[in-house]
């Protein structure tokens, strides 16, 4: 029996990036898409708890939801057999069209639906690239790492960034630190009323050795393991102190 791989994304089902990878990963396993109708970029973990949620079939193996990225893989494993013929073997994330690096992987969409899945204890692998880089070569890539991944047998959440100038090589590398121009800009509609824009195009990072950042300088791609628990040992005897 071949692989049932979900794929989803956080730019749509229509996405560029996402076609790719379900064509390059066709060739060794059964695809489904379960992916949002719109973009939710930067949309994080959310789950539409408090409204009701809509799913189209677009063709065999494809649904849009008017949801978000978490809440496709949510639905496609609490389905029944709607929309999975069984849980798959492992959930594909991308190829995202932009760098999911530093501190990106807390706002991304992307990196979310796979980690949804990961809570679940099925692997879980986000793609990204930058804009201007060759998603089918990317797709390729992140298609045969999604494959030995799979054959691995390991429940790993792994991050795979790819830049624009792509120099063929990939590093394991750990997350960077980037800084985003963090501007709310103010500004009045056509009828007179105030709206906000949040955040503006610029981003900076620092030299970090061994970063996802650095890497991306360089012209390689990285693949980052991620971690599901968020403890903090090295502050539990701090946070105990508060307690006395």
């Amino acid at each position: 029996m071949r692989p049932l791989l979900l794929l989803s994304n956080d730019d749509g089902y229509l996405s560029p990036g996402l076609r790719a990878f379900r064509l390059a990963a066709a060739t060794w396993a059964d695809v489904v898409v379960v992916a949002p109708a719109t973009e939710k970029s930067a949309a994080s973990h959310a789950l539409s708890l408090h409204a009701p949620l809509r799913i189209e079939r677009v063709e065999d193996g494809v649904f849009a939801l008017d949801g978000t990225p978490a809440d496709c893989i949510y639905v496609a494993l609490h389905s029944g057999v709607r929309l999975l013929p069984r849980r798959p073997d492992l959930v594909i994330s991308g190829v995202n069209k932009g760098l999911n690096l530093g501190q990106d992987p807390f706002y991304s969409g992307t990196v979310a639906a796979a980690r949804e899945a990961a809570l679940r204890g099925i692997p879980g692998f986000a793609a990204s690239a930058d804009r201007g880089a060759d998603y089918d070569q990317v797709a390729a890539l992140a298609s045969n790492l999604a494959k030995k991944l799979l054959e691995s047998g390991k429940k790993s959440l792994l991050s795979l960034n790819v830049p624009a100038r792509w120099d063929g090589s990939v590093r394991t590398a750990h997350l960077g630190w980037r800084q985003y121009e963090e501007v709310v800009y103010y500004r009045e509609d056509p009828r007179g009323k105030e709206y906000l824009w949040l955040g503006g195009p610029g981003c900076t990072h620092a030299p970090d050795p061994g970063s996802d950042t650095e890497a991306y300088d360089a012209g390689a791609a990285t693949l980052t393991p991620l971690l599901l628990n968020l403890t903090h040992h090295g502050e539990m005897e701090f946070a105990q102190s508060l307690l006395t």
